[in-house]
């Protein structure tokens, strides 16, 4: 996800974290955030969910996610960013919610723990070659426009859905991945970096669960 966070440089007033610190605030972060998202699975009937208007409750989501993404990367302020984090993380994990109930608790596991190997796998290969995710990054964001635009047009028009366009996607989370942990570790190592880096990842992994739990549960 090529944005303003990953352009950013120090400012003299930015405080830069040692490497560990930083690492560890990005990795508490994404924890905060999965552990939203399993508390609402938890605590959340899917039934008060599927109750509320499918426009309000679409419309809700995206203006909740655009100011989130936009509060965390227009942001310097590392609270402002985390309020912008939070308003990412629950509509995510309404929708989390929604998808994790129709399939099988033990399936569900098999996607959790599929996606942590390949995220950890991806963010080794992402800093061990930060420059060649940096140079596909522009593909990935072409690729991923084309995919949502395709995806869009088989099912509300053609009223089809072809499994291969989840593994396509699942391909680009990875590159996104990759790309995601490659750029956080070569920016200055603030505070507010690290939350913004850690939301840039959130969403690819819980865009790559969801594609990984899909595939799963069609076989």
């Amino acid at each position: 996800m090529e944005n303003t966070v990953f352009a950013r440089r120090s400012n003299l007033t930015d405080r830069t974290l040692s490497a560990a610190a930083y690492n560890l605030v990005i990795g508490l972060t994404l924890c905060w955030g999965f552990g939203i998202n399993w508390w609402i699975v938890g605590h959340i009937p899917v039934e008060s969910i599927r109750s509320i208007n499918p426009w309000l409750f679409f419309g809700s989501y995206f203006a909740s996610c655009m100011a989130g993404i936009h509060l965390f990367l227009r942001s310097s302020q590392p609270w402002v960013s985390f309020i912008g984090f939070n308003l990412v993380v629950v509509p995510f994990g309404l929708v989390v919610n929604l998808v994790v109930s129709r399939y099988d608790a033990t399936l569900v596991q098999d996607a959790i723990r599929i996606t942590a190997l390949v995220t950890l796998g991806m963010m080794l290969l992402g800093t061990l070659f930060p420059r060649f995710f940096a140079s596909i990054a522009s593909a990935l964001s072409v690729a991923l426009l084309l995919v949502i635009i395709v995806e869009l047009v088989e099912i509300f028009l053609l009223g089809i859905r072809h499994g291969v366009i989840d593994w396509i996607v699942v391909l680009i989370f990875c590159g996104y991945v990759g790309f995601d942990w490659g750029r956080a570790n070569q920016i200055p190592k603030t505070l507010d970096n690290a939350i913004d880096s850690a939301a840039a990842l959130y969403m690819d992994i819980i865009n790559l669960f969801l594609r990984i739990l899909r595939i799963l549960g069609r076989k």
